[in-house]
């Protein structure tokens, strides 16, 4: 196979504490990459890299891993400008405004949903995005929730089946009826199309019972649970998702000390959406807390029409590091490693050999500048799999 080196890297982002200075990003300077194929086969210092058959100069610049996007909801039609609108002049945002989208998602076809599932990666991809998870959620009927899935696995690997978004319309005065049917006959329809199951465990949509019968049900037919939880208020949800040996518990907004505790100490990862909270001017996660108490910490986008219409991982680092409590350092590694880890993969989110070749040159000679140049388009070149894409 054909061998490729990037040299004269400022500072590369490794991920490897075994590697560079020490730090969880095993961060190294001047330094160089080898690919071959669709992997990274050596990492170190540029003066050291070994003869290949092709020599990239990155001149200067940063590399880091492919941003790990583990939370986003993309398989939707329509768009909810006007509840945007109305929330960012004095209306609280609720779970229900999710029904505007189930609405116009029903009434797509597979085409136009698959058109705009690949708009918005395409979007991701040209910020950085090379690994993403994306959800189901804005059919709720068998048959929509399975074409949403099926839809989905046209554009990844990482696919959740999320029919419990909230209780469908069509069973509005029969709650325990929609249970049934997300833990029978839509599970039955979505399992093959899948490899999670998730479920807004909240006020307005799911409580603590539900939620454990329906991730419950998922695991039994091989699919792995993450839920989103606490969102919105206090809850049950990241109990749940420790008990449950969940992947991540995502949002993690309103937290007790033996939440962060359970996370701290368990190997679920709290995967926060600062998008959500800049779209909906709610409180922030207090990112600090859980990383202080030895959470493993992913940052992911969120990306869907409602309440955090992003494809921007650069932006939701930016994010964190200024109203989160995290470090330029935390928050790379969080939106790369520590999505890697929600999606319990290691074979990406790090530049180390065997990792699969997926790099972001970055025009600045260090991650730091994603947090201190906030909304400057910084990504210069994103290979995915060996493969120069963008």
């Amino acid at each position: 196979m054909t061998t490729t080196a990037v040299t004269h890297i400022a500072s590369l982002v490794t991920n490897d504490p075994s590697l560079g200075n020490g730090t969880p990003l095993g961060l190294i300077q001047d330094a160089a990459v080898v690919i071959e194929g669709d992997r990274i086969v050596w990492t170190g210092e540029s003066s050291k890299a070994p003869a290949t058959d092709n020599v990239l100069d990155a001149a200067g610049r940063a590399v880091i891993p492919g941003f790990v996007d583990s939370h986003s909801h993309l398989v939707f039609a329509g768009d909810r400008t006007e509840e945007f609108n109305a929330r960012m002049s004095g209306q609280p945002y609720r779970a229900g405004g999710i029904r505007t989208t189930v609405a116009a998602t029903r009434a797509a076809t597979d085409e136009e949903l698959s058109a705009n599932v690949a708009r918005y990666l395409a979007e991701a991809l040209r910020q950085g995005t090379t690994t993403f998870e994306t959800k189901s959620g804005y059919g709720l009927t068998v048959e929509d929730e399975a074409r949403a899935l099926r839809i989905a696995g046209r554009h990844t690997d990482e696919v959740t089946y999320l029919g419990a978004h909230i209780v469908s319309p069509d069973y509005a005065d029969d709650p325990a009826g929609y249970v049934d049917l997300v833990t029978g006959p839509m599970l039955e329809a979505c399992a093959p199309h899948a490899r999670w199951i998730d479920v807004f465990c909240e006020q307005g949509a799911f409580d603590g019972d539900q939620a454990r019968a329906i991730l419950t049900a998922g695991r039994a037919k091989g699919l792995h649970p993450r839920i989103h939880a606490n969102q919105l208020s206090y809850g049950p949800g990241v109990q749940l998702a420790v008990e449950l040996d969940a992947a991540s518990a995502d949002h993690c907004t309103h937290l007790t000390d033996a939440d962060v505790d359970a996370l701290g100490q368990g190997s679920t990862v709290a995967t926060l959406l600062p998008g959500a909270e800049f779209s909906t001017r709610a409180t922030w996660p207090d990112a600090r807390r859980l990383l202080d108490a030895g959470a493993t910490v992913a940052l992911s986008t969120d990306c869907n029409p409602g309440s955090s219409f992003t494809s921007s991982l650069p932006f939701c680092i930016a994010l964190a590091v200024r109203d989160m409590g995290m470090t330029p350092d935390e928050a790379i590694w969080s939106a790369t490693a520590g999505g890697a880890a929600a999606l319990r993969r290691t074979d990406i989110g790090r530049i180390t050999p065997g990792a699969r070749a997926d790099l972001v040159l970055l025009d600045a000679p260090s991650h730091v500048h994603l947090a201190y140049r906030p909304g400057v388009p910084l990504v210069s070149e994103v290979w995915r799999s060996g493969e120069r894409v963008v």
